[in-house]
C-alpha cells in the first residue's frame, strides 16, 4: 500500500480505566478488559486519521510482549507491528510516516501518584537520562522518531505528561485520558466521552501539523545515555559491554551516535537484565 502514512504507537498503562495489574498480563482476569478498552480506542485514532486523509495507518502494539490489540477489530487499512523483542521497540514499523501518535502512554519511574509509573521496565530500569535529561518512554520515542525526521503531533495518556510536553514538544496536542490519583488508582472520563476528545485533539493536531507548527524532536548528537538499574547485579552484566561504563553500584553510561542507537543499546542492557532476573530466580527455587 503507498500513499499518506501515519504511524501510531500504543501502550496501555495511561489508558484510561487501566489501573489493575489484573489487566496487563495475558491470562489474568481483568486482561480482556483492556484489551477491549485499546482496541476501541486504537479503532477510533485509525478512523480519524484515514478520514483526515491517510491510506495507511501503522499501529505498534506496545505493551508488554506487546499482543494486546484485537486484530479482527481493526480496520482493513491498519498495518499491525506486533510481538516483543524487535528493534526499537514502541517505535518499530515508523519508517516512512508523515507523522506519529502515541496512546496510552504513562509517566516515567519516580513520578508520584502516577498509575504504573516506570521507564520500559519497571523490575529493572530505576532512572534513566539522554545527554543529562531525565527521560521517560515518550521522550526517548520522540527521540527516535525525531532522528526519522518524523514528528510526533499528538499524545494521549496519563496527565503527568502534560509538563514534558509543555517543555520538550511544546507542538503536540496532548489529550489526558486519566488523572492518577496513586500508582494503582486514577479517575478518567467514561469510554464514549474519551473517543470524542481523541477525535477533537488528533483533528487539532493536524491542523497544526498541515500549518507548519509541528516538528521532529530532535536532541544533541552523539548522545550520553546514563541508565540507573535497581540492583547492582543488572550494572555488573551491562559493564561487560566494553561500550559501557560504570558510574557507580546501579548506574551506568554509554555513547550512542544517534537516539536509534541509544534505543537499541538500552535494549540489549534491559534484556540481559531479565535475564540474570530469570536466572536468579531459578537459583532461588
Amino acid at each position: 500500500m503507498s500513499g499518506k502514512r501515519a504511524f501510531v504507537s500504543v501502550d496501555l498503562e495511561g489508558l484510561p480505566h487501566i489501573v489493575s495489574r489484573l489487566q496487563l498480563v495475558p491470562g489474568r482476569p481483568l486482561w480482556e478488559e483492556a484489551r477491549e478498552i485499546v482496541t476501541e480506542i486504537v479503532a477510533r485514532v485509525c478512523e480519524v486519521l484515514r478520514s483526515s486523509g491517510f491510506d495507511e495507518v501503522i499501529v505498534a502494539d506496545s505493551h508488554g510482549d506487546m499482543v494486546n490489540l484485537e486484530v479482527g477489530k481493526l480496520p482493513e487499512y491498519v498495518v499491525l507491528v506486533r510481538g516483543y523483542p524487535r528493534p526499537t521497540s514502541m517505535v518499530a514499523g515508523a519508517e516512512g510516516s508523515e507523522v506519529a501518535l502515541m496512546i496510552g502512554y504513562h509517566a516515567g519511574f519516580g513520578t508520584r501518584r502516577a498509575v504504573f509509573d516506570h521507564t520500559f521496565s519497571g523490575a529493572v530500569v530505576r532512572s534513566l537520562e539522554f545527554n543529562g535529561v531525565r527521560f521517560s518512554e515518550y521522550l526517548v520515542n520522540s527521540s527516535a522518531l525525531g532522528h526519522l525526521d518524523i514528528p510526533v503531533i499528538f499524545l494521549a495518556g496519563d496527565e503527568n505528561l502534560r509538563p514534558e510536553v509543555t517543555n520538550y514538544t511544546p507542538w503536540v496536542v496532548f489529550t489526558s485520558m486519566k488523572e492518577s490519583l496513586s500508582r494503582y488508582s486514577a479517575k478518567s472520563p467514561v469510554l464514549s466521552k474519551v473517543l470524542k476528545e481523541l477525535e477533537v485533539g488528533i483533528k487539532e493536531s493536524l491542523r497544526r501539523h498541515y500549518e507548519g507548527l509541528t516538528k521532529p524532536f530532535k536532541i544533541e548528537t552523539p548522545v550520553t545515555v546514563r541508565v540507573g538499574f535497581h540492583e547492582s547485579g543488572f550494572a555488573d552484566i551491562a559493564e561487560l559491554l566494553p561500550i559501557v561504563k560504570r558510574v557507580d553500584g546501579i548506574t551506568v553510561e554509554y555513547e550512542a551516535r544517534d537516539p536509534i542507537e541509544a534505543y537499541k543499546i538500552l535494549e540489549v542492557l534491559i534484556m540481559a537484565s531479565h535475564g540474570v532476573r530469570l536466572m536468579t530466580e531459578v537459583q532461588a527455587r
